[in-house]
C-alpha cells in the first residue's frame, strides 16, 4: 500500500479533472466530485451516483436537483497501488472512468476503450 495524505490526493484528483479537454468538461452538467477515504464496498475505486447526461429528458421537472456525484476513494486506490506515479496514474483512470458514467457511458464500453 502506498500512503498518500488526504491533501495530495485531493491534489491529484483535482489535476486530472483539470485533464480533462475543455470543450468535454464545459459539457459536465450539476455534477459535484468528491473525495472519500473509502465507500461502502472496500473494492471499489470510484462511484458515479445520479442521472447520466444521456438519460436526462424533462430532468427535475423543472425543480432544482441536487447534483450527481462522482466519489474517488483515496484508501482503496493507495491499497491497490505500488507506488505514488501509480497512484497518479489510477486516479486518473479513475475520473475519467466516472466521469464517462455522467456522459452515460456504460462498463462494457468503457473496458472496450480500455478505461475499465
Amino acid at each position: 500500500m502506498v500512503v498518500v495524505s488526504p491533501e495530495r490526493f485531493e491534489a491529484l484528483v483535482a489535476e486530472a479533472l483539470d485533464g480533462i479537454p475543455d470543450d468535454l468538461a464545459e459539457l459536465m452538467e450539476n455534477v459535484a466530485v468528491l473525495v472519500e477515504d473509502e465507500g461502502e464496498d472496500p473494492d471499489i475505486w470510484g462511484l458515479y451516483e445520479g442521472v447520466p447526461l444521456t438519460d436526462r429528458v424533462d430532468y427535475g421537472g423543472g425543480e432544482m436537483v441536487l447534483p450527481d456525484r462522482i466519489f474517488i476513494y483515496r484508501l482503496p486506490i493507495c491499497a491497490g497501488c505500488h507506488s505514488e506515479a501509480e497512484v497518479v496514474e489510477q486516479v486518473g483512470i479513475t475520473v475519467i472512468h466516472e466521469v464517462a458514467h455522467h456522459f452515460g457511458i456504460d462498463d462494457d464500453r468503457l473496458d472496450e476503450l480500455g478505461w475499465a
